[in-house]
């Protein structure tokens, strides 16, 4: 993966200013440490640095066609692209390089927009018709890959990340308290919003198109979906005659998932939990090539947390005994201004902050690219709230609902200060129990204790879930199982495991990660199949994934219960406090910022103290509202300034050193 920036003059008529373009890609180098690229015309000026992965030799970007009227600056992996460029050059299209970037001027020219409908990857990418003075820039149908764009005039400006942005020097960092209202909502920030006032991101599956003015004219800026998760009308799911056809089927289609992966001309590593995604993903690739995956995992050594006994079980499966990051709580602390600086908003999994140390493990130990389980969970139910909500909806009949009475009485003891009204007509709005809305009706409440009057005038009658735009016509329609996986696939799914614990921390360490359960014939199979392959009972998580795995695994390994990857919330930084906590989270830090009320977070504090050891549930709650609003303070303190503790700040100049060496064009 690379790291991509540009500058656009929307009347297609100022020179672009070299200096600034550079200093734009500077602020992204850690994304591609190994070359940077630039192309400048009027109007146009787009920045490259890459992490060289595919075509080592000739793959330096930007990129261009035969006879140069197209170029291209790409992050990303096309997995698809030996059999694209075998296809484009059979049409007559002439290849000067080996990499797979090369693949999307082609197509662009043999198909124009529509192929978005074909490649398949994860990619972001601005493309540039110099001819018809057109852009075109797209994000893949996940959101593996990030893009963020902002205009100020006509002038307008994108990236990889906000810190390419932010580095132009013509937009001042201001916080959107709407967005920072996801984080409290969704733990992450999934849409087009971002914790910037006035930055957006590109959402996954869309495209932006910007045809240059004519004639001193501004150009349009509009966005596009190309496409949208969508699932079969219940009773209409696909489910053979025969269920050996369709585990054959999921077999075949995720091999070829892993196989595409490990394509690269450097080698290729893999996270490895225990658990029975990255297990099965690590051992179908050891045997794809013939020899073991080298394994990196991670270690928690406090009591409930440590999955390492099971990481070595799977190791010794493949044959080869894992690199292991061991971190303690004061590492995971330690490492978390890092972790913010690279995710560019408040991270409330303080799990994202392990991935950060493991993706440092595996930079350090030479390698760019690792495999990962993550997605499973997401297609197949992995999730102990679908068991939830499924046990819920059964107990319910047209006459009786003894599900409000037990909400009813788990929101009292967990959250005895919330409104039941609000948690109620959440679930109600997708028509019945929802997986996801039972979690995320949780930890929205905790906006209710924390925020401050002059926050929640700030966030007026908006709500996160507005930003979500889901499709509330089609839902009715599915089966309540794959409403749940929906509302999973717009919030958890590109917000945070993708962004806070995927992107951000592996390519801060210049290290790209690639997901076989996110391929796109993955998920069309998983989308389509009937649900009780995804959730049988209230037991058989993962159930098509699972029969895959018996094949490969031993039951304690393939039928073992999920146990998601976690570490110490609070613990992390309340019990004993750094020094950077205690200040951020002082009354004077939390009035200068002005989000929280101050008392709140103070009696807060009290509460996770009082249950620290007994009531779990109430102890969670606090420990989530405790933990977002200290990484809230500390986004603040990093990107917006007000010196609210002892830790060093961002800055443009800070993160790169922006040299006057000219730009060299290409």
């Amino acid at each position: 993966m690379c790291g991509i920036a540009g500058i656009i003059d929307l009347r297609g008529q100022r020179e672009i200013d070299q200096p600034t373009l550079k200093s734009m890609a500077d602020a992204i180098e850690h994304r591609g440490p190994d070359e940077e690229g630039f192309y400048c015309d009027v109007g146009v000026g787009l920045a490259s640095r890459r992490l060289s992965i595919v075509g080592l030799a000739d793959g330096q970007q930007p990129i261009f066609n035969e006879d140069g009227s197209v170029v291209v600056v790409f992050n990303g992996e096309l997995f698809d692209h030996v059999e694209q460029r075998a296809l484009l050059e059979s049409q007559g299209h002439r290849f000067r390089t080996h990499a797979d970037t090369e693949v999307l001027v082609h197509m662009w020219e043999q198909y124009g927009e529509e192929m978005l409908e074909l490649i398949d990857g994860q990619y972001a990418f601005v493309l540039y018709d110099i001819k018809q003075r057109t852009l075109l820039m797209a994000r893949d149908r996940i959101g593996i890959c990030p893009l963020h764009w902002a205009r100020r005039g006509d002038m307008f400006y994108f990236g990889s990340e906000i810190k390419a942005i932010l580095a132009s020097g013509e937009v001042t960092p201001e916080a959107d308290p709407r967005g920072l209202d996801h984080i409290f909502t969704f733990f992450a920030m999934g849409t087009r919003r971002t914790a910037f006032r006035d930055v957006q991101s590109v959402p996954p599956g869309c495209c932006l198109k910007i045809r240059l003015g004519a004639a001193g004219h501004s150009a349009d800026v509009r966005e596009r979906r190309y496409w949208e998760l969508n699932f079969p009308d219940a009773g209409d799911e696909y489910e053979p005659d025969d269920p050996r056809q369709l585990e054959d089927e999921f077999e075949e289609t995720l091999k070829q998932a892993v196989a595409v992966r490990l394509r690269a001309d450097v080698p290729v590593v893999g996270y490895l939990s225990g658990g029975v995604d990255s297990t099965t993903v690590m051992l179908t690739a050891s045997k794809l090539k013939g020899e073991p995956v080298p394994p990196f995992t991670v270690q928690i050594p406090d009591a409930g947390f440590d999955e390492t006994d099971r990481a070595l079980m799977a190791a010794e499966r493949l044959g080869r005994r894992p690199t292991v990051a061991r971190c303690t709580s004061e590492r995971l602390s330690a490492a978390y201004p890092k972790l913010i600086e690279a995710a560019e908003g408040p991270v409330v999994d303080t799990a994202c902050s392990a991935m950060y140390c493991l993706a440092g493990e595996v930079h350090s130990q030479g390698y760019k690219v690792a495999l990962t389980g993550e997605g499973a969970d997401e297609w197949l139910a992995g999730y102990p709230w679908f068991k939830y909500a499924k046990l819920l909806r059964a107990l319910d009949n047209r006459f009786f609902t003894p599900s409000d009475w037990i909400l009813r009485q788990g929101l009292r003891r967990n959250c005895p200060d919330a409104s039941w009204a609000k948690f109620s007509a959440l679930q109600k709005s997708f028509g019945s129990i929802n997986g996801f809305g039972l979690l995320y009706g949780l930890v929205g409440l905790t906006r209710e204790r924390f925020y401050s009057e002059d926050m929640w005038r700030d966030i007026g009658d908006h709500t996160a879930w507005d930003d979500l735009e889901l499709n509330f016509q089609a839902m009715k329609r599915w089966h309540p199982l794959n409403r749940s996986l929906y509302v999973g696939h717009k919030t958890i799914l590109c917000g945070l495991l993708l962004n806070h614990k995927g992107d951000r921390p592996a390519m801060n360490n210049s290290v790209e990660t690639r997901y076989p359960f996110l391929d796109l014939n993955v998920i069309n199979l998983c989308r389509k199949v009937h649900p009780r392959w995804k959730l049988r009972g209230l037991r058989g998580d993962k159930y098509l994934l699972r029969r895959y795995a018996t094949k490969l695994l031993p039951d304690a390994i393939a039928k073992r219960p999920k146990s998601m990857f976690r570490a110490p919330f609070a613990n992390t930084f309340f019990a004993n406090p750094p020094d950077y906590v205690e200040q951020l989270m002082s009354e004077e830090s939390l009035r200068a910022t002005g989000y929280f009320d101050a008392n709140q977070v103070r009696q807060q504090r009290q509460v996770y103290e009082q249950y620290k050891w007994h009531e779990p549930g109430r102890r969670l709650v606090a420990e989530m509202g405790l933990t977002a609003v200290m990484t809230t303070q500390l986004w603040h303190h990093i990107y917006l300034g007000d010196s609210l503790c002892e830790l060093p700040q961002w800055s443009a100049s800070a993160a790169s050193a922006a040299s006057d060496a000219p730009v060299q064009l290409r």
